[in-house]
């Protein structure tokens, strides 16, 4: 059984009005080119937070993205299942909290609950899972142990590590890149007795100071991508693997899930690694579509804590800046286009909130049926949110800048503005 005691720090659902019109259906381009995501059952694993520290934009670029697949999938009538984790156990979060004297668990509790405070100020619609790491330990294990009798792991010193050899043909990158970005991004290419260089830790032997777990694997913690093919085939594809003493048959299946996000920093090592650790497992591939957005930066260089150039959503939120506003200025550049954050421009962004407001409370507006239908076509092609906004702006300023309207009230519009793009304005 999956209890829900796993789940925890969620936040509350977010309104989304009805769409009455009907819309075409969703492309997106995923990694391996423009595709329709109109498959029902719907399922949507987006990775989650390290929470040893706060929300900044690049995090809510994310998130919100998936917010709108989210969005327009229920709009289409489709029922999506969605999950995310929360790696409440991690190199980093152990690493901050030893710095600054506290406890991880404790660091950890207070940055998964800002989190959930900023999505809620921005619109963002809670998943139906929200999962921590620490509570799926057990799954981790009998995890671990399919893996094994797939003939996926082997012993480093008291070290589990998953063979990746059978998967490199699919490596979405050069091999020569690939070795460079493992380096970089918690692998260790160069530890002695490894199969490959590439080859991922899966159970982490219990280190000095550090907490650890008991298991028939040793005493110790889960690898970093062991943790999400866990989490997203328990929640979303049913946990019938971690029991079935054959392994899941699911001949019919294509993939585990219908779609994996999270940051184009993710494509390699961790959604690569975490994909081929969850066919390990299942014998199908684990996503049907991977989709990737794009990173943000500030003064020219990619916003990351390990550069301390973090713009946090909850600063801006106690400066007064309004939610609603910075969830128009990250929909104003495409999700998946590298953008840099310019503190400046939040002017300019709040002068156009503010004129469709204006142009949102005239009792007499122009038409928006046309509007309706460009916001609409907009969304469906890989949702295009600048294309939409600005038609939106063109509406406004040619309502504001007439004399009176030719139609009465902006319902619909409110509406569609709500629940495609999560503007309540």
């Amino acid at each position: 059984m999956i209890h829900s005691e796993m789940l925890r720090h969620s936040w509350p659902s977010i309104f989304i009005p009805e769409v009455t019109r009907t819309l075409p259906p969703l492309t997106l381009h995923t990694q391996a080119g423009n595709a329709l995501v109109s498959e029902v059952p719907f399922t949507m694993y987006v990775c989650g937070i390290t929470p040893y520290d706060a929300t900044h934009l690049g995090h809510a670029a994310t998130y919100l993205t998936y917010d709108l697949i989210l969005r327009y999938q229920t709009a289409l009538g489709i029922g999506v299942s969605f999950a995310e984790n929360i790696t409440d156990i991690d190199e980093p979060l152990l690493e901050r909290a030893a710095r600054d004297g506290v406890d991880w668990k404790e660091l950890a509790d207070s940055q998964i609950e800002l989190f959930a405070s900023d999505m809620t100020a921005l619109h963002i619609q809670a998943p139906d899972s929200f999962v921590p790491v620490t509570r799926v330990m057990s799954l981790v294990e009998r995890a671990v142990t399919r893996m094994q009798e797939n003939g996926f792991v082997y012993s480093v010193g008291a070290d589990l590590y998953f063979d990746i050899s059978t998967f490199l043909p699919k490596l979405p990158i050069s091999l020569e890149a690939a070795m460079a970005i493992f380096a970089e991004r918690g692998g260790d290419p160069a530890r002695e007795g490894k199969r490959h260089p590439l080859d991922p830790v899966l159970w982490i032997a219990e280190r000095a100071g550090e907490p650890g777990w008991e298991s028939s694997h040793g005493k110790g913690r889960p690898g970093w991508h062991i943790e999400c093919a866990v989490i997203a085939l328990t929640f979303l594809a049913g946990e019938e693997f971690l029991s079935s003493a054959d392994g899941m048959t699911r001949s019919l299946a294509s993939s585990s899930i219908t779609l994996q996000g999270g940051g184009s920093d993710l494509i390699f090592p961790h959604h690569f690694m975490s994909g081929a650790q969850a066919e390990a497992i299942t014998g199908i591939p684990f996503a049907q579509h991977y989709v990737h957005t794009a990173l943000v930066g500030l003064d020219g260089e990619k916003m990351s804590k390990s550069r301390g150039n973090l713009v946090f959503v909850s600063q801006m939120l106690q400066d007064g800046t309004d939610p609603m506003v910075i969830r128009w200025a990250l929909l104003s550049t495409h999700y998946q286009q590298e953008r840099m954050w310019v503190p400046a421009e939040m002017g300019r962004f709040q002068r156009e909130v503010d004129l469709v407001r204006l142009a949102l409370s005239r009792e007499e507006v122009l038409p928006t049926d046309q509007l309706i239908n460009n916001i609409v076509e907009a969304l469906s092609t890989n949702l295009d949110t600048p294309i939409a906004l600005k038609a939106v702006l063109d509406w406004a300023e040619a309502t504001v800048a007439s004399e009176s309207g030719s139609q009465h009230g902006t319902g619909e519009l409110s509406r569609t503005l709500d629940a495609l793009l999560g503007l309540a304005l």
